[in-house]
């Protein structure tokens, strides 16, 4: 409802997951580099971690727009799944048929597919989300995923994308042997202050924010407050931002300052 009195072409601050606003902080840029090493190297098992809110899906969805046709990818969005519905998953984003109901069909399947893979040249890597919420029966599946592999190569590069929590689920002992078998991990921090503004800046421009168009600006007192209350967190950010630029509309300023920050936070608190 704002978008054309601030002169924006879309809204700056949606919470989707869109590559085109990754604002690359440094700590993003190292999370996408690990993965691109990762996947690229072979190496088997690659962990990324990081709070509700901390970019690690939209680093996920980098990764996948960054890799080259020499790699194929599947996606696992619900992790709430048996060992089964997980192998059928991944048979199924690869573009292959799953018959029946029988786990060692599917990894039979799996390995050819792999192996032709290989014998091409192509890489295969699969990415699972919210990777702290997997059983352990199914952490174990995935596991046994690792097995499959040449003399010289991992067939597969399982990158386990998680909040905190999943370092604490792999510290298990009867988990050892897949933490074991993580060979590259990344956490992704919070972002500072001073990369907050430039985080706010930079979604702005994205939306097409531009000081021709006299569009919409963030001042220094605005983005403390944001960073005080968010800790900064990019998903937090965007909820105090979206709601801070609606309050700029209402009382028609296009600088948005700590006042219309703290009339976001008291909307999102529930405060009147």
């Amino acid at each position: 409802m704002y978008l054309d009195f601030y002169g924006l072409d879309e809204y700056p601050f949606n919470i989707t997951p869109d590559p085109r606003f990754l604002y690359w902080a440094s700590q993003h840029r190292e999370a996408l580099d690990h993965l691109l090493y990762g996947i690229s190297q072979r190496k088997g098992f690659i962990e990324l971690t990081g709070e509700v809110g901390s970019g690690k899906t939209t680093i996920c969805r980098a990764c996948l727009a960054s890799l080259g046709e020499d790699v194929e990818t599947a996606l696992v969005l619900n992790p709430s799944l048996t060992e089964t519905q997980l192998l059928r998953a991944i048979l199924g984003d690869l573009g292959l048929e799953a018959r029946g109901r029988d786990r060692l069909n599917f990894i039979e399947v799996l390995n050819a597919f792999l192996l032709e893979k290989n014998r091409l040249g192509i890489n295969v890597a699969l990415f699972i989300d919210e990777a702290q919420d997997l059983s352990p029966q199914v952490m174990e599946q995935v596991r046994l995923l690792s097995n499959l592999e040449t003399d010289q190569h991992k067939l597969i590069q399982i990158i386990l994308c998680g909040q905190p929590e999943l370092k604490t689920r792999l510290n298990r002992s009867d988990l050892r042997q897949l933490r074991q078998r993580i060979t590259v991990r990344y956490d992704i921090s919070p972002l500072d202050l001073r990369d907050t503004g430039m985080y706010l800046a930079h979604r702005l421009s994205v939306a097409g924010a531009n000081a021709q168009r006299n569009s919409v600006t963030f001042d220094h007192g605005a983005v403390r407050e944001i960073y005080k209350y968010t800790g900064g967190s990019p998903r937090m950010i965007n909820a105090v931002a979206d709601n801070a630029l609606l309050s700029g509309y209402v009382s028609r300023i296009r600088t948005i300052d700590a006042r219309c920050v703290k009339q976001a936070v008291q909307q999102l608190e529930g405060i009147r």
